[in-house]
């Protein structure tokens, strides 16, 4: 069964269909740059692109950087304030066409992955989370998702976790892989504290480098693994979602 996914990014928006038999991407996936400012109009028009490119007709999934409730989305760190109390799931179906769901980017990775990659089968507490523009998570209870965490947004030496550790703050400063795997043992150490994960799972785009940077990590009670479906895991995650609307 293939469902269309769609994952939003800080940087970059990206789709495909999903099998979600084999819980991997049923077709090369489409990437465009994120607009900047990332204002609701500006980012329709680019799921829009990414849909219409592989003329699909049926429901969507798509995932959105911040707290979604109900369709809602309800904060924008990372993209245009003006997506904060917007009915999301109403705007991209009216775009569209099309049946549309609307989650949490992290916790349509973490579903993913708990669905069919480093999480399936484990049980006690799971904690996924991608490092990219900002940190996003999404926690798992014997893999019963407790929705929104938004655990980049911890406070952590006075500033916002994830303007601490996140990917893009290594590369805006520029940081060697050591350097940072000092600041991620900060975060880790703080998130493990608080929850007490039996697994941490490593998503987003640096996923597939951990080679670099899981090794120089401090060792925590918590096993830290990579993610296995990488940064495709958001658009399986959130065709998911999207394939509970065909019911």
């Amino acid at each position: 069964m293939n469902v269309f996914g769609v994952d939003i990014g800080g940087s970059g928006i990206k789709g495909a269909p999903a099998d979600l038999v084999k819980g991997a991407l049923a077709q090369e996936r489409l990437k465009v740059a994120t607009p900047h400012p990332a204002e609701p109009k500006a980012v329709v028009e680019a799921v829009r692109e990414v849909v219409t490119h592989f003329d699909w007709q049926g429901p969507v999934g798509l995932t959105f950087p911040g707290v979604v409730v109900d369709g809602r989305t309800l904060t924008a760190a990372n993209v245009d304030k003006g997506w904060i109390g917007l009915d999301a799931r109403a705007l991209f179906s009216d775009a569209l066409g099309l049946p549309v769901a609307v989650v949490n980017d992290a916790d349509a990775a973490g579903m993913a992955e708990v669905a069919y990659g480093a999480g399936k089968g484990r049980k006690g507490v799971t904690l996924l989370l991608t490092l990219g523009t900002g940190i996003g998570s999404a926690l798992f209870v014997d893999n019963v998702l407790v929705p929104n965490t938004e655990l980049g947004h911890l406070e952590l030496n006075g500033h916002d976790a994830e303007k601490h550790a996140s990917s893009a703050a290594k590369e805006e400063h520029d940081w060697s892989w050591s350097h940072w795997a000092t600041r991620l043992d900060d975060y880790f150490a703080m998130v493990e504290t608080l929850f007490s994960p039996q697994l941490i799972i490593i998503g987003g785009g640096v996923s597939r480098k951990t080679d670099k940077f899981l090794p120089l990590l401090k060792p925590l009670r918590a096993e830290i693994v990579p993610a296995q479906l990488q940064n495709d895991a958001g658009i399986v995650g959130a065709a998911m979602l999207a394939s509970q609307l065909k019911a």
